[in-house]
């Protein structure tokens, strides 16, 4: 395909971007310029990231589609020095692509290899005079740039909707299904997991045949999952209903791990990832804020959107300053609180769908959450299948077109050629 070997350098960052953004462009740029590793080389290089788990590396890694890997904590040697932890070399043609990150890093590190830049971008684009191509999610970022450069932007739509499509549910079957998402890092899980399991306790009393699943995050073992189930190491349990629960591995891989109470309501726990085949399956799912919710609305799945305020320094994946204060050390919980509180008293929309739309879309929920309050409205949208229907056409409405992953592959083989 080409006169001689190139390199794709990725520059990403966190577990979001990796698992959506990523996945589908590495899965588009190997059906666009073919498999053979002496031809085409993909290398990922990692940046921090505030939301960063610390297996970001491991999930890109996994990846048969790419190479080569460097996690975060190299970042800074090779963007000052140009040397990656393991001496990568380097081919004459390549092209840098950013998928997650700070887009002026695309900018410095393609300079130093000499290769072709381009850019992803959900809302903004910067340093334009530098950048050779903008693949952008929606047309209404044009209007930002100068009419001398937008001649590098092109709408590719929303890479997320790339990952799966959707099946339509049979609205004819009794049984529900209803996905929880309680967040991946310990200041979610300490509440969101009590009140998963406060909820599914009281819906099933009402529907006894309703199923629950959570999609266990790849950076997430189900031990530690499981230990926000018990009291003794998690005491916001009895904040949000005291429901407890135990792990029950199954003794074959035919069936799946379950969170149980003792009343035997069960949970599902999902381990295959990316599991979005599982949630699509759901009527509804309940979730925290963050990159879930842009998965969820991309995929068309109707969601509630909790934010409980009884343990206010849980949000801590801000932007710019106010993110690098809620994670400093010792300081960063009381940052984080004050931060929160003056956020959550502007009135401003969390959950992505409903930024993108401009309009709250998805319920989202603010305050003291109290279980049996959040499950009697998932009772509500399942006795009315109308209601989550336009929920989901809705999302996939404001969603953007699909097809983003092989138009930026396109976009790369172009600047290759």
């Amino acid at each position: 395909m080409f006169a001689s070997s190139v390199d794709l350098l990725i520059l990403s960052n966190g577990p979001g971007e990796i698992t959506t953004w990523v996945l589908p462009v590495v899965k588009a740029l190997r059906q666009t310029l073919g498999n053979d590793r002496s031809q085409v080389r993909i290398s990922i290089i990692l940046s921090p990231c505030p939301n960063a788990t610390g297996k970001e590396a491991a999930i890109a890694r996994s990846y048969p589609e790419v190479d080569r890997v460097q996690s975060s904590e190299h970042f800074f040697p090779f963007l000052v020095k140009g040397k990656t932890q393991e001496n990568w070399d380097w081919h004459k043609k390549g092209v840098v692509i950013f998928l997650g990150g700070d887009q002026a890093f695309a900018v410095i590190i393609g300079k130093r290899l000499g290769y072709h830049t381009v850019v992803y971008a959900e809302w903004d684009v910067r340093w334009y005079r530098w950048i050779d191509r903008f693949c952008i999610r929606q047309s209404s970022i044009i209007s930002k740039v100068p009419s001398k450069f937008q001649h590098k932007l092109t709408v590719v739509g929303d890479l997320m909707a790339d990952v799966i499509k959707v099946e339509t549910r049979n609205s004819k079957l009794e049984s529900k299904k209803i996905g929880f998402l309680p967040g991946s890092k310990a200041a979610k899980l300490t509440q969101g997991v009590p009140l998963c399991l406060a909820i599914a306790q009281y819906i099933i009393a009402q529907r006894p045949q309703t199923r629950f699943i959570i999609p266990v995050a790849p950076t997430l073992d189900l031990a530690t999952l499981a230990s926000y189930a018990d009291p003794k190491i998690n005491p916001f349990l009895s904040r949000f209903g005291g429901v407890e629960a135990q792990l029950i591995l199954p003794p074959a891989d035919t069936h799946p791990a379950l969170l149980q109470t003792a009343t035997g309501v069960s949970i599902e726990l999902i381990t295959q990832f990316p599991a979005y085949e599982f949630l699509a399956q759901c009527d509804l799912t309940i979730t925290t804020v963050g990159a879930n919710t842009a998965q969820l609305g991309s995929l068309g799945i109707p969601m509630l959107v909790l934010i409980p305020t009884q343990q206010l320094d849980a949000m801590r994946s801000w932007d710019g300053i106010p993110g690098i204060l809620a994670n400093l050390p010792l300081l960063g919980s009381a940052f984080a609180k004050t931060i929160n509180w003056l956020i959550l008293k502007q009135g401003r929309l969390f959950a992505w769908p409903n930024i993108w739309a401009q309009q709250e879309i998805v319920p989202e929920l603010v305050g003291e959450l109290q279980a049996e309050d959040i499950a009697r409205l998932v009772l509500e949208y399942l006795d009315n299948p109308d209601k989550l229907k336009k929920m989901r056409d809705r999302l996939l409405e404001v969603r953007g077109k699909t097809g983003a992953s092989h138009s930026i592959a396109e976009i790369v083989k172009q600047q290759l050629n």
